[in-house]
């Protein structure tokens, strides 16, 4: 079964939904939109590393994925501005990836691939990779789900029930950084933040509790990989931009119909 390229697409698809349903939540609730972007665009620089090395790939975006994630984390504990410093580390981190990448022999024809993913090649090791992640995520975000929660809604009121927000703050970098090292296959470095967000920003407009908006997101992520997929195949188009176009229409129609209902 797993000869068929379409149903490794798939199932990579259906890996990266799972891996970034509870994140995108988390980053909706925080307002960390800017954070996912400058930890996928340091993603980039760990392709580089990875490539001038020899080694996984998903080795070195996972590495620079989490200094970039824990650098950010460690400045907005200092009450820097966070807006404005995460658009500069997230645009910079994008350029200097871009330019680390071209001095790597071989690597300019390839770049395409990691800037927007290319899930039609994934391979059965990549699969295995997508899939061990999204076990990895999920396992820890369900380790430490109502601490995160708690520390989300009132850091004050984390402090008062024995938990350290900052400590939470770091897991969740962490499970971040492991959910873009594995989706940089899938979509690219460009795009893994639409991923992300998207679905959990549709789940936001009908679900009732934070489990059930986790749930939502992703059932829509998954929704949008395999929509995304099919539209791929249909016009001929970018598989992983299709991907986040799928999600921009389900986000459209969840919006759309919650001012329906009123």
């Amino acid at each position: 079964m797993l000869d068929d390229f379409l149903i490794r697409a798939a199932l990579a698809g259906l890996g990266l939904a799972l891996a970034t349903a509870p994140l995108g939540c988390f980053v909706a609730w925080r307002r960390m939109a800017y954070f996912g972007d400058a930890t996928a665009h340091a993603a980039l620089l760990g392709v580089a590393l990875a490539l001038a090395l020899s080694l996984p790939v998903v080795a070195g975006t996972l590495a620079v994925a989490l200094v970039m994630a824990l650098l950010v984390a460690t400045l907005s504990e200092r009450g820097l501005a966070m807006d404005t410093l995460l658009g500069v580390l997230a645009h910079s981190a994008l350029a200097f990836g871009l330019v680390a990448v071209t001095f790597v022999p071989g690597a300019r024809l390839d770049l395409s691939a990691y800037l927007f993913g290319d899930i039609l090649a994934v391979t059965r090791t990549d699969l295995a990779v997508i899939w061990g992640g999204a076990a990895a995520v999920i396992a820890l975000i369900g380790w430490r789900w109502q601490a995160l929660l708690t520390a989300t809604v009132s850091p004050d009121l984390a402090w008062a029930s024995g938990i350290d927000p900052r400590r939470e703050q770091r897991i969740l970098t962490l499970a971040l950084a492991l959910a873009v090292a594995v989706a940089i296959k899938v979509v690219g470095a460009l795009l893994v933040s639409a991923m992300l967000l998207i679905p959990a920003a549709a789940a936001r407009h009908f679900a009732r509790s934070p489990e059930a908006m986790a749930l939502s997101a992703a059932v829509l992520g998954a929704l949008s990989a395999l929509g995304g997929l099919w539209g791929a195949f249909m016009l001929d188009t970018p598989a992983g931009p299709s991907m986040v176009c799928a999600a921009a229409i389900l986000f459209a129609a969840a919006a759309t119909l919650r001012r329906l209902r009123g």
